[in-house]
Parts: structure tokens; sequence; C-alpha cells
């Protein structure tokens, strides 16, 4: 009595097989309409890539958080691993934590005011700047 295969195995099998032919179509071989015919130059420039800090305070931006916040230390100096400890455990409302130029700053991201928390003890061990809203 031969074993019927269920239908989920069914579909998975044949999605795999109809995955494998269509990336074996190609043969290695570029598109000839498109090789052949001439590049056409877009109406819309490319937007130019934001560098370092700009970037990543735009990646913090994205994430639709109610504040921002960007801390450094008062020498200059990279922010080490006490630091790192220090803020986690002062601000545990922040939500997003991005390191930016080369370790030397650190922006935040929070739907929390930290006014309202430890922004006062946190001031005094770094340089802190709101960026809410610019």
């Amino acid at each position: 009595m031969p074993r019927k295969i269920p239908a989920l195995s069914l579909i998975i099998l044949a999605l795999v097989i109809a995955g494998a032919t269509l990336t074996s179509c190609n043969n290695g071989k570029t598109n000839t309409a498109s090789s052949s015919s001439p590049a056409v130059a877009t109406s819309s420039a490319a937007p130019t890539p934001k560098p370092g800090f700009e970037a990543d305070l735009d990646y913090v931006r994205k994430g639709q958080y109610t504040y921002v916040w960007v801390f450094s230390r008062k020498d200059g100096k990279p922010l080490d691993k006490s630091d790192a400890a220090y803020l986690r455990t002062n601000a545990p409302q922040v939500v997003d934590w991005v390191t930016t130029e080369e370790g030397k700053r650190v922006i935040a991201g929070t739907n929390f005011d930290l006014a309202q928390g430890n922004l006062s003890l946190l001031k005094k061990r770094f340089n802190v700047e709101d960026y809410t809203g610019k």
C-alpha cells in the first residue's frame, strides 16, 4: 500500500523546485535586452549618503522615538564599558543606543522624557545634547 505524502510537504517541494528552476534559467548570462540597450539616466538624483553621526542620528530618528539624546564624555575620549554600564543603569527607559563617531558619542532613542528621570545625574558625568525635534 503506497504512503500518502502530506499536502504541506508537496507544496514545499513544489516551491523548492520552482525556485531552483527560476534561478537556473539565466545560466550565468546577462539579460540581453538590458546589455544591448543604452543606459538611461534617471531624472531624480540619488540621495547623497549622510556621513557618520548624521546617518546614525537619522537611524535613531526613523525609530520614531519621542526623545533623542546624545551623550559624550566631558574629556572627549571614547566611551568605555563603565560609561556604557552607567548610561544603561541610569537611563533604563532608553530603547535604542547607537554608538557613533568612533565611540566618542552615543545616541539614545526613547519615548520617556529623561528630564523626568535621571537626566541631572547623567549631566554630572556626560555632555548631554537634546536632539528631540531637531
